[in-house]
């Protein structure tokens, strides 16, 4: 059956790469409803004529003509480079061992494979002149509609090249109007959504970070076509991401004919690639989609392939869990551990994670100034060994998580007395410290063994670690690397290769450990790390009003199952911010649940409902981490925050409301219209974690129709005021 597939798959598209008009080439990658259509002209220029919804016969567009004069360029060019009459932003600019910088790209030739749901496209390009070879490779997942390109460009001459701009791909979109969403923030702060009309020119969004690269921006974007502003369900809708964790550049060309470019790539930051004869580079994956529903198409179908394909372990279940942090910081004993982890155990908690604070002996860890690198544990804290701790949570029925940061090193630290030339540096340059501490230089293959036995090490404290939180907590100044000598300009990319390096031998010794992606929060976000990673700790901002804006806006790129929530004390230890014990719980429970706090210090009537909150989060979880997301009301536009999961045979799904401004009672209850329902089925409605609901239907049966044409409308006012609403098939 799967080389019936196939042959069927790689006729049907050959047949469509035919001339369809006298010497072009149609090359369409498709997915079950959406298509993006490729044309080899007769001078060999392949230029991208459609990207959107699906038509039968995509050889049509080989008699398509834009009506532009090649005098102002040769038009939406698939990959355009620096040289020939292209006169826009380059995906690829070469300089040349003899100084020219002209790359002319024509088409040579493709081939289509299929693998099951996954359809590859592989076209090559040639410059006949410098013999460089350019080949784009687009995987198409039928079933998730989305598109994964990347782009291997390889120096067949003989000299060496320089690529001075290397991106994954181009985008071409043609509309009247193109608004843009992407994500800015800060520490604490971290993707904050934003949007603009674009206009004539260039708009780019940048990190130059090294590491962190996230955190003030995302690789990440929505364009709306034909509108000025992002809707959730109607509209067409382009949303993409980098899958890159080092420095990253996006920009979005609108030319003077109005088409509008995208371009997703590395930053060409300080990073000119020399190119050695007969060598090969590989950008990094650009992952895009096409709605027809708004926003929230877009977002199922960027889900659907990261459950499937994009995320470590995508769509699995990970544990609840308490993590040391915010209720013990440095300061701990065994004994402090040890009644963590009966109180997580007593809540019905699955984990417990030690977070900083449990390594160095002649630098301890008892603040950041110190111990970093020093990865042996500190037995004045810890005298029994962090094999006690762990298997004593497993004797409570928990599996058991620990802290890491092994990118970076504190001055006082033995490793930097022992190996000063590991930190990223420039000599004669001050080595500047953030949090105190500096970073380890990760495109050296001695770091990254070190680096790499850091995690290994760590796992061989005892037989049963389930859990690793890596983290990263500063960001790049005065690069350099004394292992790359005079070769300075490939640092921000071999440094990202490193981790990858690292990640790849990790995962084949540990792949079933759960390893979270931490960067002071929110600062490695994006499909690069969680190819490795199981999750992300979303930001160290755990006040759940400002969660309601983080979460929001990552949800509209990154599925709920990577997204680490926590309920956390007040007042909040970021924001200052009070806010009611259930709110907190309502909060975390959209996405994976965890508590950060001393649970010693909840009363006796927080204990009851933390328990109850915890229990009834394991009866929908499974809708967070594999459902269908639909958003109900966004707090960026109004005073309410509502989203739901429905799962893929609409049977189940789960409701969370919530309050973000006081409301006047003369205004009344807020209608909230479900979505993702099946109409004709009637559903039975019940709030959970109240004694008295806010709506007067719970408890009750409803027809799917009422509930999504305005039948929900519970009773939330005050600041704060929360709702989470389990509906089941009758």
């Amino acid at each position: 059956m799967k080389y019936l597939q196939w042959t069927v798959a790689t006729f049907a598209a050959l047949f469509l790469a035919w001339p369809a008009s006298a010497g072009k080439t149609v090359i369409p990658v498709e997915t079950a409803n959406t298509q993006l259509v490729l044309v080899a002209q007769e001078n060999g220029v392949l230029q991208t004529v459609h990207f959107g919804a699906k038509i039968a016969d995509p050889s049509a567009f080989a008699a398509f003509r834009t009506g532009r004069g090649t005098d102002n360029g040769e038009g939406p060019m698939t990959y355009p480079t620096t040289g020939g009459r292209y006169i826009g932003e380059p995906a690829l600019h070469v300089k040349y061992a003899d100084g020219y910088h002209n790359t002319e790209l024509v088409y040579a030739e493709h081939r289509v494979r299929a693998n099951g749901n996954v359809v590859t496209t592989e076209i090559i390009l040639k410059d006949p002149v410098t013999l460089l070879e350019v080949k784009l490779c687009y995987d198409a997942y039928q079933k998730e509609n989305v598109i994964c390109a990347h782009t291997e460009i390889k120096n067949a001459g003989k000299k060496p090249v320089q690529l001075l701009n290397y991106a994954s791909g181009a985008l071409n979109l043609d509309a009247d109007q193109y608004y843009l969403t992407h994500f800015h923030g800060g520490w604490a702060d971290e993707m904050q959504m934003d949007g603009e009309l674009l206009k004539h020119d260039t708009k780019v969004i940048e990190s130059r970070r090294g590491t962190q690269v996230t955190q003030c921006s995302n690789p990440s974007f929505l364009v709306s076509l034909n509108a000025e502003r992002l809707q959730e369900n109607v509209g067409e809708v382009v949303a993409g991401a980098l899958a890159w964790s080092g420095n990253f550049r996006l920009s979005f060309e609108q030319d003077e004919s109005g088409r509008l470019t995208v371009l997703a790539g590395i930053s060409p930051f300080a990073s000119a690639y020399e190119l050695a004869a007969g060598k090969t580079f590989t950008t990094p994956d650009f992952i895009y989609t096409f709605s027809c529903k708004g926003a929230g198409q877009a977002s199922r179908n960027l889900h659907a392939w990261a459950r499937n394909y994009g995320v470590y372990g995508g769509g699995q279940i990970n544990p609840t869990l308490l993590n040391s942090w915010e209720g013990a910081y440095f300061t701990f004993t065994t004994e402090t551990l040890l009644r963590m982890i009966d109180d997580a155990a007593a809540m019905g908690l699955e984990m417990f994670v030690l977070d900083d604070g449990w390594f160095a002996k002649d630098y301890p860890r008892n603040g950041d100034d110190a111990g970093l690198g020093d990865w042996e544990v500190n037995s004045a804290k810890i005298p029994e060994g962090i094999d006690y701790v762990a298997s004593y949570a497993h004797q409570k029925g928990l599996k058991f998580g620990i802290w890491i940061e092994p990118e970076m090193v504190n001055p006082q630290s033995n490793l930097a007395h022992q190996h000063p030339e590991w930190v990223v540096q420039s000599p004669g340059r001050e080595l500047y410290q953030s949090r105190n501490q500096w970073v380890l230089d990760l495109s050296n293959p001695a770091v990254q063994d070190f680096v790499y036995g850091i995690f290994d090490n760590t796992m061989q404290l005892a037989p049963n670690i389930d859990y690793i939180k890596w983290d990263c907590n500063r960001i790049v100044a005065n690069f350099g690397s004394t292992y790359l000598g005079k070769d300075q300009d490939r640092f921000f990319v071999e440094y990202a290769q490193g981790i990858y390096n690292v990640m790849r031998r990790l995962r084949a010794k540990y792949p079933d450990t759960i390893v979270q992606c931490c960067s002071s929060g929110g600062g490695r976000v994006d499909y690069g790390a969680l190819k490795y990673f199981n999750e992300i700790w979303t930001s160290d901002n755990t006040d759940a009003f400002t969660r309601a804006y983080i979460q929001y806006a990552t949800n509209l790129i990154y599925p709920a199952c990577v997204m680490a929530s926590h309920v956390s004390a007040v007042p909040n230890h970021q924001t200052g911010n009070v806010t009611p014990l259930k709110f907190r719980f309502d909060m975390a429970c959209s996405g994976r649940l965890g508590m950060e706090l001393q649970p010693r210090n909840l009363t006796e009537g927080e204990r009851a409902l933390a328990d109850r909150c915890i229990r009834s989060y394991k009866q929908y979880r499974d809708l967070v981490f594999t459902g269908d997301v639909y958003r109900l009301a966004s707090p960026y536009e109004g005073d309410y925050y509502a989203l739901m999961y429905v799962s893929q045979d609409r049977r189940r799904a789960v409701v969370f409301t919530y309050c973000l401004k006081y409301q006047n009672r003369a205004v009344g209850a807020h209608v909230f219209r479900m979505d993702g329902l099946d109409p004709a089925r009637q559903y039975k409605v019940t709030e959970l974690n109240v004694n008295r609901s806010s709506w007067w239907g719970s408890g009750q049966v409803h027809a799917g129709d009422f509930l999504m044409n305005g039948g929900f409308n519970p009773v939330l006012l005050k600041t704060f005021d929360s709702g989470v609403f389990y509906l089941e098939a009758d």
